[in-house]
């Protein structure tokens, strides 16, 4: 396949759909391939979403992903191209293992989920493969990888403010000092159930820079961002909880600021071959992080609601905030309260009345790592194409 067939061939893929679908155990539908012996695509059709994990990335001639919640058809077969010489999918416990016997040495470029829509009714898994020009490994016939444990999803929290930056002021306490507080209560809670793998943007009092924040969840491959604060109000009746995601106007200004230089596509790890196609994949890899972060804000705002922890009237809220930018990080801000409401600052204040929020937030984690219904769940971290 020339270059520029490939680059058609990478539009036609990118450019599909946008839906949602929902489910429980979804199955393997094809396995289908483009390309040549310098790159190929994978693409591995499936009735529901699915999230992957590299077992082997290219090691031992060989490439095998595990998709979660996938069963494998029976006897699912057969022969590659370009880089890839043939193909097996196999069960693997509640995932399906996609195995890949490469024709010569490669390794995995990148990775992403596409949803169904513009008249494609189902998800398509991604993977992108790339000549290493390094000499295949060995390999015996009879030989098997042994898989390995699925990586736990990293959740980067993000307490507000800090240092020389002290937040919203209460009648008693700083919002940095409430922030902080409820970011090292929340990692407790998600450690204490073993899911989760958890990174602190802070840990004491210090100042973290907004763009900094959001540079640190992303060069940690983060599956999750939330970023903790206290609103403030000029009304001292005014209280409740509520949780932003990126605006549209916000969605326009991370292009702008991740397009800056002449280095966006390797900061962003596209392939830098043609501006048209990367365009295309940014946009959609935004979009699908729009889609999973408006999710997981819903499930946090069930979790806090069902709690009875006081809300405002309209709870999930969207704007073009620093901390929401990063186009491949599903990202949420919760206003845990109101720092300027004597009952807001009373509760937020109280350890035990803190932990039980807390609690209420890891719970609505749990419900957005555990359910696929309507999220856009994508391949962990390194993967270039996360839309």
């Amino acid at each position: 396949m020339t270059a520029v067939a490939f680059v058609v061939f990478c539009v036609a893929v990118l450019v599909a759909g946008r839906g949602l679908a929902s489910g429980a155990m979804g199955e393997v539908m094809r396995v289908r391939f483009g390309g040549d012996a310098e790159r190929t695509r994978v693409v591995v059709d499936l009735d529901r979403t699915s999230r992957g994990q590299v077992i082997q990335s290219g090691d031992d001639g060989r490439v095998v992903l595990a998709l979660s919640g996938v069963q494998p058809p029976r006897g699912m077969s057969g022969q590659g191209l370009g880089l890839v010489r043939g193909y097996r999918v196999a069960g693997s416990g509640a995932a399906a293992r996609v195995e890949l016997d490469l024709a010569s040495s490669a390794e995995i470029e990148r990775r992403f989920i596409l949803p169904p829509g513009d008249g494609v009714t189902h998800y398509r898994y991604v993977v992108d493969l790339k000549a290493t020009g390094r000499a295949p490994t060995a390999r015996p016939a009879d030989r098997r990888a042994a898989p390995r444990p699925v990586e736990r999803p990293l959740v980067v929290i993000d307490a507000g403010h800090g240092g020389r930056d002290p937040g919203a002021r209460g009648a008693h306490v700083n919002e940095s000092e409430i922030t902080l507080a409820a970011a090292l209560a929340l990692k407790q809670e998600l450690e204490r159930s073993g899911r989760y793998r958890v990174r602190l943007i802070r840990d004491s009092n210090v100042y973290v820079d907004l763009y900094r924040r959001v540079a640190i969840a992303r060069q940690a491959d983060a599956d999750l961002f939330i970023s903790l604060h206290a609103d403030a109000g000029a009304d001292p009746a005014t209280r409740g909880a509520s949780v932003y995601t990126l605006s549209e106007q916000g969605a326009g200004r991370a292009v702008r600021e991740f397009t800056r230089g002449d280095n966006w596509h390797r900061n962003l790890n596209l392939p830098g071959r043609d501006a048209s196609v990367d365009r295309i994949l940014l946009d959609m890899t935004q979009r699908a992080t729009q889609n999973r972060s408006a999710v997981l804000a819903r499930t946090l705002l069930t979790e806090l609601e069902g709690s009875n922890h006081p809300m405002l009237r309209r709870s999930h809220r969207d704007a073009g905030l620093a901390v929401l930018l990063a186009p491949d990080v599903p990202a949420v801000l919760l206003e845990m309260g109101f720092i300027t409401n004597p009952e807001d600052e009373r509760l937020l204040n109280d350890a035990r009345q803190r932990r039980r929020l807390m609690r209420a937030v890891a719970e609505g984690i749990d419900r957005y790592f555990e359910a696929p219904n309507g999220v856009v769940q994508m391949a962990d971290s390194g993967a270039a194409g996360r839309p």
